[in-house]
């Protein structure tokens, strides 16, 4: 087991080192006043007791049969579990503990969506964000739909059915904070394959869209699983910007508790594709992003090299000779961010060439990164106008640089809103800690002053999944590093309950 200061064994030991009271005790180190402590809190992690939990189990399946007696029980348990998990939560580190979670048809089955949010309660979380927008469907109920994505509930008798609202009815009824989560810049395959859609889809140099590249999906609800569904669009497409707008209005009317995005990036490419080091690798050639680009030019002189770059991805003699042909009444072809006075009139033509190169390279990585950033603020303005907190999600290096290039994500997450809190997924695998933690630490040193980081783990409590540790020992570490952060989440429900999560997919039980 790994071991941890006596002091930092007592203040961590409510909310998740059961393990370490029972070392610490044997070895002899801990005070008395901090042993009084543990044996007031009761359990590790903020979770219920197993008598607790077997009782209200039992009271929740008779009230769905209709007892009364046993529904007025269960919602007298239901309070008692929500005011013991806000003063564990309370007093125990991290403040706000959360988890992710996909619903399905089968959780609008009577007592389904009840038991799913009993376990989390049993667990010690306070918080779940829901997805609602993922796989090119949505939330909501498919009578009452406004958005061009289908409902994830249709069919059946389940066209009026919303899901959404009773979540988070039935959340906040156990002293859950509920948030949506959102993907962003990943549509859906069904929404790009729509004859008046197919306009808005992301492409790069290559003729290549996330649909025939060659890409790795996202993390899976499913450990271990891809998304064929995956499909990314240009993010400067007006009709697609439309769309997601109307489509956050929709979730805000619910008042959620925040709301989260996700897919803030492009996708990544497999092997050699997952460094973008050329202009064709990057996703600026679907229509709306290429023309954004070529208005980037301050003069026809730099709209015609900034076409002529997009096309081959280097400029010749000829070029800088045509350009000067067709335009001879401008100087120097000019761009947003160049400045023509650095370069020295004399300077040789390769010299020349390759600078222009170099500058037009620059000028298309910041491109579509802008694009990335815009599409956020815009969605996060609208949460906010709401009153909605927002929240960012990102991968700690979908921004790094490699050699020439960059990550093909284009994740530039330091540029993210200061007014959306930000939640990096540390999902490094090494077999050990250290790689999560150095993702974390990377982050919380370039975030802004006032930002407040939410890590996201990824694993399962007590056994290692994915060559990840498990979370105790990743939630140990990271109080050890960041003692003052608040709130952290892990992914996701589906890993921590798989049973419970194939039989809420498949209505097996």
């Amino acid at each position: 087991m790994t071991w941890v200061q006596p002091q930092i064994a007592c203040r961590f030991l409510g909310g998740q080192y059961w393990s370490v009271l029972i070392t610490a005790l044997v070895m002899g180190v801990l005070t008395p006043g901090c042993i009084s402590a543990a044996q007031a809190q009761g359990t590790p992690y903020c979770q219920q007791l197993t008598q607790a939990i077997a009782q209200k189990d039992t009271l929740r399946k008779a009230a769905i049969q209709g007892n009364k007696d046993a529904q007025a029980k269960y919602k007298t348990i239901l309070a008692k579990h929500a005011t013991a998990l806000a003063q564990c939560r309370r007093q125990n580190w991290p403040q706000n503990q959360g988890i992710w979670i996909r619903l399905y048809p089968c959780d609008a089955r009577p007592g389904a969506l009840e038991a799913v949010l009993d376990k989390i309660v049993n667990r010690g979380y306070n918080q779940i964000y829901v997805e609602v927008f993922y796989n090119g469907k949505v939330l909501l109920p498919a009578n009452r739909n406004p958005t061009p994505w289908p409902a994830v509930l249709q069919g059946s008798g389940w066209d009026n059915v919303d899901l959404l609202d009773q979540v988070i009815r039935k959340g906040r009824e156990r002293g859950l904070k509920v948030q949506t989560w959102l993907f962003s810049l990943n549509f859906g395959a069904n929404y790009v394959r729509r004859i008046d859609r197919q306009a808005t889809i992301a492409r790069n140099g290559l003729g290549q869209t996330s649909l025939t590249a060659s890409t790795i999906a996202g993390l899976s609800v499913d450990l271990g699983v891809g998304n064929p569904d995956e499909a990314f669009i240009d993010p400067y497409s007006a009709q697609a910007r439309v769309d997601y707008t109307d489509l956050v209005r929709a979730f805000s009317r619910y008042k959620p508790d925040g709301m989260l995005f996700d897919y803030i990036r492009y996708p990544r490419g497999s092997g050699t594709a997952s460094v973008a080091s050329k202009v064709q690798d990057l996703w600026v050639y679907g229509e709306a992003s290429q023309r954004s680009l070529l208005q980037r030019a301050l003069n026809y002189k730099g709209m015609e090299l900034i076409q002529r770059f997009l096309s081959k991805g280097f400029l010749t003699a000829d070029d800088l000779k045509a350009s000067n042909s067709l335009h001879p009444n401008e100087q120097e072809p000019l761009w947003q961010g160049r400045d023509p006075a650095r370069i020295a009139a004399n300077l040789p033509l390769k010299q020349k060439l390759a600078l222009l190169k170099s500058e037009l390279w620059q000028l298309a990585v910041a491109h579509a990164s802008q694009g990335v950033v815009d599409f956020l603020v815009a969605a996060i303005n609208s949460v906010e106008s709401q009153g909605i907190p927002a929240g960012a999600v990102f991968f700690p290096d979908g921004n790094a640089s490699v050699g020439q290039g960059f990550d093909s994500r284009l994740q530039f997450w330091e540029r993210f809103p200061r007014n959306a809190d930000w939640h990096p997924m540390a999902y490094a695998t090494c077999g050990k800690t250290s790689c999560i933690m150095q993702q974390i630490q990377r982050v919380l040193q370039q975030a802004p002053a006032g930002v407040q980081v939410q890590p996201v783990l990824a694993g399962i409590w007590q056994r290692s999944a994915g060559n990840r540790p498990p979370l105790e020992a990743q939630m140990q570490a990271l109080y050890q590093m960041a003692p003052s952060l608040t709130s952290v989440s892990h992914f996701a429900y589906s890993w921590q309950e798989p049973g419970s999560d194939r039989d809420r997919k498949y209505c097996s039980k």
